[in-house]
């Protein structure tokens, strides 16, 4: 039987995603609860990784087990069994051809700036602080030249070990909601640090350091040397992620807005 969990997480005290050795993961914690509950040692497969101080509210994984739980049992005995930084939202038995990475068809991310000129008492770990004034009007321009399949070397980390950079971005928006400015980015998939320097880059914009359309030449240079920084993880949160309709999975949470 092959279970789909939705896993929300602060990502603040975590090393990531991924299991590594004398690190705390969630993959870690996730893979203890279901076992406890399980009472049999499970792995998870994830929807995609994220790195230290990321957070998400929509990631997925599954797993494979011959243990009869109900989706309800799956729920409660986990959260019973994880650290109050991480909880699932829900759960749901699956056909044996979903798989939390391979089936899924697209990702959501949110990128959140608070923008002004004093520090955050409060958000300090769930947002990017950005004291310089930014024109989040030019940083949307500036987010029009990433939609569509393009080759995002320029935007990808140097050690990131995907096979190639191509990938299609369906969504990127730029907003503000007061001090607040929001990026939302949808894509097939990411690379890795993607959406990062990618906000990176539109701070670069929105600070009036570069033209919009400088976007445009990035993608065309394959070069992440003469990008954008690597904006703060503590700004980005895995959003949700697509699955075909056949699986009926639900909804993710709705995203924060801070407004």
């Amino acid at each position: 039987m092959r279970v789909a969990l939705g896993v929300e997480y602060d990502g603040t005290d975590f090393c990531g995603w991924q299991s590594q050795d004398g690190s705390r993961t969630v993959q870690d914690e996730v893979q203890k609860a279901i076992s406890f509950v399980a009472d049999e040692d499970l792995q998870v497969i994830c929807a995609g990784r994220t790195d230290s101080g990321v957070h998400a509210l929509g990631q997925v994984v599954h797993f494979d087990t011959e243990v009869q739980r109900s989706e309800r049992s799956w729920v409660l005995g986990c959260n019973s069994n994880l650290p109050r930084d991480v909880s699932i939202s829900w759960a749901r038995v699956v056909d044996d051809d979903f798989h939390a990475r391979f089936a899924a068809v697209a990702r959501s991310y949110r990128y959140v700036i608070m923008n002004r000129m004093t520090r955050s008492g409060i958000n300090r770990y769930r947002v990017c602080w950005h004291h310089q004034a930014l024109d989040e009007k030019r940083m949307a321009q500036a987010a029009e030249f990433f939609i569509g399949e393009h080759d995002f070397t320029s935007f990808r980390a140097l050690a990131c070990q995907a096979k190639h950079a191509v990938r299609n971005m369906h969504k990127l928006d730029v907003s503000r909601q007061g001090d607040y400015i929001i990026i939302d980015v949808q894509a097939n998939a990411f690379l890795h640090h993607m959406v990062r320097n990618i906000a990176g880059t539109l701070l670069a914009v929105g600070e009036g350091e570069q033209e919009p359309d400088w976007v445009q030449s990035l993608l065309q240079l394959k070069d992440r040397s003469v990008a954008g920084i690597t904006a703060p993880a503590q700004g980005l949160y895995l959003v949700s992620v697509d699955y075909a309709d056949k699986f009926a999975l639900p909804t993710a949470p709705t995203p924060p807005c801070f407004a």
